[in-house]
């Protein structure tokens, strides 16, 4: 059975079942402070399972992308290793919001695959919970074994510890038993030998689970302890890659046609077979699971970056650049011929891998190509680390900054020293692996209370786009420690003016007023699984009172003329650029904005001209908002209204319209283009292969920026004499500067010349060595110039010279190539030592080398130290 049909059975199936079926929502999460990827298929409806939500209706199915670098089974370091598991993979689920419970859950999953896919009943085995002893003292689910003995043999129903058999999604939230189906697909002597109940859970590749069925019934509250949930839900997830393994009767999912087209890619790029040497398959798993994780990232709006999600998404790039690099022998860009393979295969149930292909591709080759020239400096450092290094053993101190600060693999730095005979301190490295990794988790650290509950209040309303204050009561509050700010409050109205950040917008600030006359300050508003909340510093002392709650204006104002700005920037770009352009991300404050997008070429300063004006020419042309609101979704894309990719839209959506600039949209927008006053636009640069970024202001910024400009020229204007053409002025006072550092140049040269014969006196021999450690009066240039007239006149020269210029130090070290061949001396290795007195370093070739620094009284006692060497 192919893959796709595999997918659409299931739907088909669940659909039958009275499922609304509903498409995967984008793997990379905005707006969800506890998570960066959807990592299981219940994520996107954790604000159903929370109760903070309704879902469209109560019964869902789905196939939904899902990504995983961490957790059990899931170290990213790991895949490849086995054949079953992987960074990015699809779950196929069926979910209950408090409709049908296990009863039907149990029987429509045995249905499924035992009727609908034909896998036969005597491989099949399940799992059900034990029960704990612990301090939430939990029975064993009965009830889900009675049901699953209706359909299975007694002696193939396990009992599962609450590790594998108890689900929970997070430290808090709702959670509960879980049943798991297992597939024995061993042979049938190796049956023979060793029964499958004793390899359930043990990670055997070919005994594996490949469904879970949970069944929600509890909440885990912030004290730890357990609640009965109001409303029973079921969460299933299958493995999609697993299932089709079993489906196509082979021994791991890598061969199964998921995974083959990209495989056979591989092979005929790098000329290596799979399926003959142990680490050349490693790394073909590697790179054909990796690509799959960083196409659909990019896809869904993450680029990779150095912080956050996109540190992940660069992290599993490289680690499939470096296999490749390793172990299949490709010094070039190899990862992104894959993508067009992978669309093909993939991009008819997921069509943002195909439209965003082009994109895809130079994203990741750029990526492969960086880090291939990281991997070539990183083997320069090592090699100087191998040449520092005393003993056979390597610091693990010193790799382990090869590893953070450059980015060079320790699994490669340990292969590198192998082959040299040379032995990793793995112990020094991870020790200081785990320094960094406690000081992360320390800035990061966040302890998070139960909600108060004040009032019940089923549905907060937002009223931000109609009025900027409101009376409101507040339903609920938390309190929220973390490293960074300290204890801060969380707030849940009952309704709200305040607009939370979202679509790239700053949340609103403000202030909430009691009756009587207290304050307390709104420092920010977020959106935590479709529940406004407000941040402040403060509880107020009257909880149970009505309150008036007010949006700062003028921020408010200030975030709305730039995100207006950014849809007639997104206009004007793609009306002079070209409809190639989408957006790819931005971000809206008070005081500027930033628009991403994709485009493959640097900017013009005409075009960007050309942009600035078009944008003003509708400033000026003063247009109306005009607003849509619970829109459907087909009708606002016949309208022309813009959607983006890795934007995730109900069946209705919000659509903002500025004469022909249409998007959907949630934020705050000016009445009127009038109000932004003026854009301009203040940088244009490349984020990434292919995505270029504009920062532009607007309204205040603007004047700000005008005002700031006029000074300087004004104050430039008064250093030129008031000149009245300052430009002419200027130029003519650059080239008598040019004209005057070219003088100086030249009296410089003669000066070195000069020096030359005074030097040579005062060479002295030790060793048989021509010896001169001394202080010149001479820049880098000059020095250089002198250290190689004076060493084309011996063969046996060794010069150390020490110079200060602009009140930093600078050493220079001349060898002659016979001393450094006969006598083992490196200029490098000396001058990277000596610049310690300097409080510096540097580096060069063995017969010459400079170090700077910034301690010039250290110069002496650098000279002075020259002698050891000799």
């Amino acid at each position: 059975m192919k893959s796709q049909d595999v997918r659409s059975k299931f739907l088909k199936f669940f659909e039958g079942k009275q499922h609304l079926i509903v498409p995967s929502a984008p793997m990379v999460l905005k707006n969800d402070p506890t998570l960066m990827f959807v990592n299981a298929g219940m994520v996107p409806f954790k604000e159903y399972f929370l109760g903070n939500s309704e879902p469209k209706k109560n019964r869902i199915s789905d196939s939904q992308k899902c990504l995983r670098v961490s957790g059990k089974h899931n170290d990213l370091e790991e895949v490849g290793y086995d054949t079953y598991h992987h960074t990015l993979f699809e779950m196929l689920g069926n979910w209950s919001f408090g409709d049908y419970f296990k009863e039907e859950a149990i029987a429509w999953a045995w249905e499924l695959l035992t009727e609908v896919y034909g896998i036969d009943k005597s491989i099949l085995y399940v799992t059900v919970f034990e029960g704990s002893d612990d301090e939430d003292n939990l029975k064993m689910d009965t009830e889900a074994y009675d049901i699953w003995k209706k359909y299975i043999s007694e002696d193939r129903i396990l009992k599962g510890n609450k590790k594998d058999n108890f689900w929970e999604m997070g430290d808090q939230g709702p959670c509960g038993p879980c049943s798991e189906i297992h597939v024995d697909i061993r042979s049938a002597e190796e049956k023979a030998k060793v029964d499958a109940k004793t390899l359930i859970n043990m990670d055997h590749p070919h005994v594996v689970e490949i469904w879970n069925l949970v069944f929600m019934q509890y909440n885990r509250k912030a004290n730890g302890s357990l609640e009965p949930l109001p409303n029973k839900h079921i969460d299933t997830g299958m493995g999609f890659e697993r299932l089709c393994m079993v489906l196509q009767d082979v021994q791991s999912n890598y061969d199964t046609d998921v995974f083959t087209p990209i495989i056979r890619e591989i092979e005929a790029i790098t000329g290596k077979t799979y399926g003959e040497n142990e680490d050349v398959d490693i790394a073909i798993r590697v790179i054909s699971d990796h690509v799959r994780a960083v196409a659909f990232s990019i896809a869904d709006g993450q680029l990779p970056s150095n912080t956050g999600s996109g540190y992940v998404i660069r992290r599993i790039l490289r680690r499939a650049v470096r296999y490749g690099f390793t172990f299949l022998d490709k010094k070039e860009p190899l990862i992104y011929r894959l993508v067009d393979v992978l669309s093909k295969k993939m991009g008819e149930a997921f069509p943002e891998i195909r439209a965003q292909k082009v994109l895809i591709e130079n994203v990741i080759k750029e990526e492969e190509a960086s880090f291939l020239r990281t991997l070539d400096q990183g083997l320069v450092l090592l090699n100087r680390i191998v040449e520092e290094t005393k003993g056979t053993t390597v610091s693990g101190e010193k790799a382990f900054e090869l590893y953070d600060t450059y980015g060079f693999p320790i699994d490669l730095t340990a292969l590198i020293l192998s082959e040299k005979n040379l032995k990793l301190d793995e112990k020094g490295f991870n020790d200081q692996l785990q320094k960094q990794k406690q000081r992360s988790r320390s800035a990061s650290e966040t302890s998070t209370e139960d909600w108060t509950i004040l009032f019940d209040d089923d549905v907060q309303e937002f009223i931000g786009y109609d009025s900027q204050e409101a009376n409101v009561k507040i339903a609920r509050y938390r309190k929220v420690t973390s490293k960074k700010d300290g204890e801060m409050y969380q707030l849940v109205f009952n309704l709200t003016p305040f607009y939370p950040e979202g679509g790239g917008q700053v949340g609103d600030k403000g202030v909430l007023q009691d009756t009587h006359g207290d304050v307390v300050y709104i420092l920010d508003t977020k959106k935590e699984n479709n529940v406004i909340i407000h941040l402040c510093k403060n509880l107020p002392e009257h909880l149970n009172e009505s309150f008036k709650a007010v949006v700062n204006s003028e921020h408010r104002a200030l975030s709305s003329s730039n995100h207006t700005a950014t849809h007639l920037l997104h206009q004007a770009l793609r009306t002079i650029l070209g409809e190639h352009v989408e957006q790819k991300g931005s971000l809206v404050k008070p005081k500027s904005l930033r628009f991403d997008f994709s485009h493959f070429s640097k900017v013009t300063p005409e075009q960007l001209q050309e942009i600035e004006d078009f944008v003003n020419a509708r400033i000026e042309g003063k247009l109306p908002l005009e607003e849509g609101r619970n829109i459907p979704m087909e009708k606002a894309i016949e309208e022309g209204a813009m959607a983006l990719f890795g934007e995730k839209y109900g069946d209705t959506v919000r659509t903002i319209r500025f004469g022909k600039s249409m998007e959907l949209c949630g934020g705050i927008h000016v009445k009127n283009t009038s109000d932004i006053w003026h854009f301009k636009i203040v940088s244009e640069g490349a984020v990434a292969a292919g995505i270029r970024r504009i920062e532009a202001i607007t309204n205040k910024s603007v004047r700000d920026y005008f005002s700031e400009n006029n000074s300087a020229y004004l104050e430039m204007k008064g250093l030129l004499n008031n000149a009245k053409e300052p430009i002419k002025a200027l130029e003519n006072l650059q080239g008598e500067n040019s004209e005057l550092k070219k003088q100086i140049e030249e009296l410089l040269k003669d000066k070195a010349k000069n020096i030359k014969g005074e030097l040579k006196n005062e060479l002295t021999e030790i060793n048989g060595i021509q010896f001169l450690a001394k202080k010149l009066d001479l820049d880098a240039s000059g020095v250089k110039d002198v250290c190689f007239e004076l060493g084309s006149q011996f063969d046996n020269l060794f010069l150390l010279f020490g110079a200060e210029n602009d009140g930093k130090a600078i050493l220079s070290c001349y060898i002659s190539k016979e001393l450094v061949a006969s006598k083992g001396l490196n200029a490098g290795t000396i001058v990277r030592e000596l610049g310690k007195h300097i409080q510096g370093g540097g580096g060069g070739q063995p017969f010459f080398a400079t170090a700077g620094g910034k301690n010039p009284n250290g110069i002496e006692a650098a000279l002075e130290a020259a002698k050891d060497y000799l």
